[in-house]
């Protein structure tokens, strides 16, 4: 009998949402024990700052040029490399994935793909490797196994929930929530028939289906923290948005935004004011210069409540993981796809920009304490690329050549040896296409546009994080600061991975 690995997603939290992150307002106990008593991974980036292409970069340990999944509607193609697929033949591995997969596109009226028509079909896999599937998606309308649950044993719960999969996807910019911020709703369905419960009770259902001495490689994917933001309403109390402040990166003014924003290439400030419509990640009629601060601290407040219920959750899976007495060989892995703007420069949700609200994510490993791994904190770029090395480091699986990354380092001096971490964006949406590759390292972020309907291919953006963590202040024709572009661009050019022809054609919005 091995280590058994537990897998843990959220989708679209930010760095800073766990108090081990310097969380002050969200209370993330479970979580924060997890990186006490293992490793918390202080500067990890996403690989690409959307669901599809992240989550496809994680179960196959590729990059995104190499995958293929280049923005969101993008199919995975089935016979992609899998690492669920790879444990369970090599070391006979139980498989799963409850929650949110994304690996395939959610608008599918003609079912083409598998993780639509499991729910439909009422059956469960296998698919990608994983021996069971059971998923979930951020409402409760749509073929996913969570929404016809739901359709089937709590009809009348359906509508409580903002309909943002539902007949009003380009249209969903309203909101129902006491400031009428945009995805706003106060959700009346019941804490325990809302998802990130419902993902955490089919995660103990799972392994409690299991013998006692199988291995396992569960991916258990919560759908929240993402918008809309309407989690339930008998959990809204926890955090009056009337009492909070604004957060850190909102810069207050309209005149500051203006200003910080008019520094950045032009789709930056396009995009606030209403111009452009280059975040095809956002509703196209949001306009983020509308977002009052009353707006923005009541989606911040919905936000640390939704955080809280995924620590909960989180912790009735751990209970019952002890309760099997599997604790002691258990590896914990607990990150997020992407990040979320929740106010940084005036803006919400994400989309084409190579900032730390988008790309840095919270990663903490939680070895099996009966592997006697030391516990501490290490600040080595790394990324989801490494995550499929690192399971199969666990299980005890040789790396594979179609892996890209390597498995995460356990200690100082193999974190001494990472110096850089890659991200990159490519997205053609309504005529409008943006290319971005970024480079970070020694708390320096460098990104090259790629020439696109917008750019020439000669702009870009370039931080100081040392001095300017909130990334106001964009640096790329300061005089002082080109020798030191160059050389991170040229290191950039040598790091970036090849892009592969043709690329997979978009067959969804989502």
């Amino acid at each position: 009998m091995g280590r058994k690995i537990l897998f843990i997603t959220t989708d679209q939290m930010r760095f800073d949402a766990l108090g081990v992150n310097g969380q002050k307002i969200a209370r993330t106990p479970t979580i924060d024990a997890l990186a006490r008593d293992g490793i918390n991974y202080t500067r990890c980036h996403a690989q690409n700052v959307v669901c599809m292409p992240a989550r496809a970069t994680m179960i196959t340990g590729q990059y995104v040029t190499t995958h293929g999944v280049w923005m969101n509607g993008v199919p995975l193609p089935v016979d992609a490399p899998s690492v669920a697929r790879l444990l369970k033949e090599k070391k006979n591995y139980r498989t799963a994935l409850i929650g949110k997969a994304h690996f395939e596109p959610f608008l599918d009226l003609q079912l083409q793909f598998e993780e639509n028509r499991m729910g439909v079909q009422g059956t469960f896999g296998p698919h990608r490797g994983f021996d069971h599937m059971e998923l979930a998606a951020h409402g409760a309308r749509g073929p996913l196994h969570y929404a016809r649950w739901l359709m089937q044993n709590h009809p009348e719960v359906a509508d409580m929930f903002y309909p943002v999969l539902g007949p009003n996807l380009t249209q969903n910019s309203y909101g129902e929530g006491d400031t009428k911020a945009i995805q706003t709703k106060h959700n009346n369905c019941p804490r325990d028939l809302y998802h990130t419960d419902w993902v955490a009770d089919r995660t103990i259902a799972y392994l409690n289906s299991l013998d006692p001495n199988e291995d396992w490689f569960v991916w258990m994917s919560f759908p929240d923290p993402h918008h809309p933001w309407d989690p339930p309403q008998s959990e809204i109390h926890r955090h009056n948005w009337r009492d909070l402040p604004v957060p850190a990166g909102y810069p207050g003014s309209r005149e500051k935004i203006e200003k910080i924003l008019s520094d950045k290439p032009r789709h930056w400030r396009e995009w606030w004011v209403g111009e452009r419509v280059t975040c095809y990640e956002a509703p196209p009629e949001f306009v983020p210069a509308t977002l009052t601060t009353d707006q923005l601290r009541e989606i911040d407040a919905l936000t640390h409540v939704k955080n809280e219920l995924i620590d909960e959750a989180i912790a009735k899976v751990m209970a019952a993981i002890k309760l099997r007495g599997w604790d002691g060989d258990t590896d914990v892995l607990f990150t997020t796809d992407h990040g979320e703007f929740q106010g940084d420069f005036g803006l919400l949700f994400k989309g084409p920009h190579h900032v730390t609200s988008l790309m840095h994510l919270p990663l903490i490993w939680r070895p099996a304490p009966n592997a006697k791994i030391a516990a501490g904190t290490l600040d080595a770029p790394v990324g989801q690329v490494d995550f499929a090395p690192t399971f199969c480091e666990i299980a005890g699986v040789a790396l594979p050549d179609w892996m890209e990354g390597a498995a995460l380092p356990k200690d100082t001096q193999a974190a001494d040896a990472r110096e850089t971490v890659f991200t990159e964006w490519d997205s053609e949406h309504n005529g409008v296409s943006i290319s971005l590759r970024t480079l970070f390292r020694d708390n320096w972020i460098v990104t090259a546009y790629g020439k696109s309907s917008i750019y020439e291919g000669t702009e870009g953006e370039l931080y100081d994080l040392q001095n300017d963590p909130l990334q106001w202040r964009n640096l790329w024709d300061e005089p002082a600061a080109q020798p030191l572009k160059k050389e991170l661009l040229a290191e950039l050019r040598e790091t970036e991975p090849k892009q592969k022809e043709p690329r997979r054609p978009v067959v969804a919005s989502v």
